[in-house]
């Protein structure tokens, strides 16, 4: 992991921002939120991840490990950002963030990469049997902030959902209901709170199917 650190601080522009310390936070964070990358760069940043994330950055289809491809580079940089600094709790991607050498430039510039790529590769299905209550629930509570096809909204930071694995969508949907992934939007803890396990597997499910863009 210690390779993949190094590579990221190497391919940091010099030096408009350096280091991510754990306090970030106020204008500096809003400023690293902001901050536009270097797809160039961010491929080979991302080369270090593929092992896990797969080359085409389309995860595990069952989804242990989440599609990153296509996804808008507001979300990733917002995600890793929170990882970093501890708001929100991920005990896998959080030993890899955590070092004084990951710049703010290289998590840019990997953000740029990945929001340039195709969506490709299998996306892991749910049965297929909840989508009517899954598409009720999710135009009740979700698309507001989603969107009508589950496309995200870049500039609130609200990710892109269609071509997601429904295993990883399970997962994070009970992570945000229970308050354990940490970074949530209260709205959405609020809105998922009273959601039965059923309701959280019928939203996954719609989601699930939607074609991928």
């Amino acid at each position: 992991m210690r390779s993949m650190i190094f590579v990221l601080a190497m391919l940091a522009s010099t030096p408009v921002l350096a280091e991510v310390p754990a306090s970030l936070s106020g204008p500096q964070f809003d400023a690293a939120l902001q901050q536009k990358g270097d797809p160039a760069r961010g491929k080979a940043v991302f080369a270090e991840c593929a092992g896990c994330h797969h080359k085409d950055a389309s995860g595990r289809s069952s989804g242990t490990i989440p599609r990153l491809a296509g996804q808008h580079a507001s979300v990733i940089r917002k995600q890793l950002l929170d990882i970093r600094t501890g708001k929100r709790n991920n005990p896998l991607m959080a030993p890899i963030l955590d070092d004084p050498d990951l710049t703010l430039d290289a998590i840019a510039d990997v953000a740029s990469y990945l929001a340039s790529l195709p969506v490709a590769g299998p996306t892991g299905k749910g049965p297929g049997t909840m989508i009517g209550r899954g598409r009720s629930l999710y135009v009740q509570d979700c698309a507001r902030c989603h969107g009508a096809n589950g496309e995200g909204i870049a500039e609130q930071f609200n990710p892109r959902l269609v071509g997601q694995h429904y295993g990883y969508l399970l997962r994070e949907l009970k992570l945000i209901r229970s308050g354990e992934r940490g970074n949530s939007n209260a709205n959405m803890v609020g809105v998922l709170k009273p959601y039965a396990e059923s309701d959280l597997e019928a939203l996954a499910d719609f989601l699930s199917q939607l074609p991928a863009p």
